[in-house]
């Protein structure tokens, strides 16, 4: 049966039902349009002729196939304006912080990535304050690149620091499957900062129904874009978790009867990464948004679809471990990359940054190789002996993630750790540069 009411068509009989969704015959509606059916908002997904599925956030729990069915007529949207900074959203764009409703213009979310003419290549330096990223691991405007770390890891701190540390003009948070707990951590640490003004952010937590992730990171996107676009501002998009993301349209994709792909994904996984991967961009005129994302690991399994599909799609990636020697979580110098650090390392960073950035990774790699000697049971040279301290000390005031210092101090602290433990021509650095940073320009005290 089809009504209308208030120039929208009111429909009353669903063909199917299943755990998520819900099908009903209805000519000229589009993707991604939204619904209330039974008063619960629901999302067109599918349409064969006639025929439309809609996905239901909440579920389908108690939906009669009589339920009223109302099209709104439109998609997700958010509005927008000055006034989102300093906000907490649900995953719909609704304040969940006490405060007024959202003003502003009306923007339809999950739009098409930006066209490549608009596009200039990233050079400019976004500094996160945390020694593993900025020294070895060098971020840029424009660029997308994940956190890869196990779930115990403290994900959501370091997170929170380069929310707080990184030079961008807004900071957008989009957190999916947050515990209350860690959406409580974000909101304390922004407010005890003082650094609501120039962060936004939209939560899905656990008491939330999962497929309603999939909404955020188009939230946050949008928003993004707006301050980018419009503004020129330099937007840092933070985007927690995206395992749970990825999780969420399994569910969905299964419910919908879709026949999975590798570890349980859904067959269109990659292009669904792609499609919020690759909105980050510099524009010409100095706008730009930059994507940092965690995708936990199952069992630190990084040939998962998920860490898999997202390594082709992102320019490199930072990789989270715990060291056992100092007891701390490191940003890992051998699996970590960054594949556009090289367009501002030397050119918007102290000259010496390649230098002491490749010798301490190979000294780096030398105690490496001598704690495999000594594990072995094999005698260590006095040489091998200095490795390993430096690499304690290295890993210690230069690669924990609670290391929160400026590059050229960075730079400095690689050069006292040089000259405490090896000489000049151990450390094999260009003339000129030990002449100018060597401390004392004496060699090893």
């Amino acid at each position: 049966m089809t009504e209308k009411r208030a120039f929208q068509k009111v429909y009353t009989r669903l063909t199917r039902i299943t755990k998520a969704t819900c099908s009903v015959r209805a000519p000229g509606v589009g993707y991604d349009e939204l619904a209330l059916v039974n008063g619960r908002l629901a999302q067109v997904v599918k349409i064969m002729g006639d025929e439309v599925t809609l996905q239901i956030f909440s579920g389908t729990e108690g939906v009669p196939t009589n339920a009223e069915l109302i099209f709104l007529g439109m998609a997700p949207s958010l509005r927008v304006s000055e006034d989102l900074a300093g906000r907490f959203l649900n995953a719909y764009g609704e304040p969940i912080d006490g405060g007024p409703a959202l003003t502003g213009k009306e923007l339809e979310i999950g739009g098409p990535s930006v066209n490549p003419v608009r596009r200039m290549q990233p050079s400019q330096l976004i500094a996160t304050g945390i020694a593993g990223i900025d020294l070895n691991n060098t971020l840029v405007t424009g660029q997308k690149i994940p956190f890869f770390a196990d779930p115990d890891q403290p994900f959501n701190q370091v997170m929170a620091t380069v929310a707080l540390r990184a030079q961008a003009d807004k900071i957008i948070l989009g957190g999916m499957g947050l515990s209350h707990d860690d959406y409580l951590y974000y909101r304390n640490v922004f407010e005890n900062a003082g650094a609501l003004e120039r962060i936004i952010a939209f939560i899905n937590t656990t008491e939330n129904p999962p497929v309603e992730r999939l909404l955020v990171p188009d939230m946050v996107l949008a928003a993004a874009e707006f301050f980018a676009v419009e503004k020129n501002e330099k937007v840092l998009v933070l985007l927690t978790d995206m395992t749970l993301f990825a999780d969420a349209l399994s569910i969905v994709s299964n419910r919908m009867d879709q026949i999975p792909s590798k570890d349980n994904m859904p067959g269109s996984l990659y292009s669904d990464l792609a499609k919020i991967y690759e909105k980050a961009v510099q524009f010409p005129d100095g706008g730009s948004i930059t994507i940092i994302a965690v995708t936990t690991l199952s069992g630190g399994d990084i040939t998962h679809a998920i860490p898999d599909n997202t390594g082709y799609i992102t320019e490199g990636q930072l990789f989270l471990r715990r060291d056992s020697d100092i007891g701390k979580v490191i940003v890992d110098p051998f699996r970590s990359l960054s594949r556009l650090k090289q367009l501002v390392i030397g050119k918007q960073t102290r000259e010496d940054h390649s230098q002491v950035m490749n010798s301490a990774i190979r000294l780096y790699a030398d105690a490496a190789n001598a704690k495999t000697k000594h594990e072995n049971g094999f005698d260590l040279t006095e040489y091998d002996e200095r490795t390993m301290k430096f690499a304690r000390d290295y890993s210690e005031k230069l690669l924990a993630i609670d290391i929160n210092i400026g590059i050229d101090e960075m730079l400095d602290t690689g050069w006292k750790l040089f000259d405490r433990y090896f000489s000049p021509e151990e450390v094999g650095m260009k003339e000129e540069l030990v002449k100018k940073y060597w401390p004392g320009q004496s060699g090893k005290q």
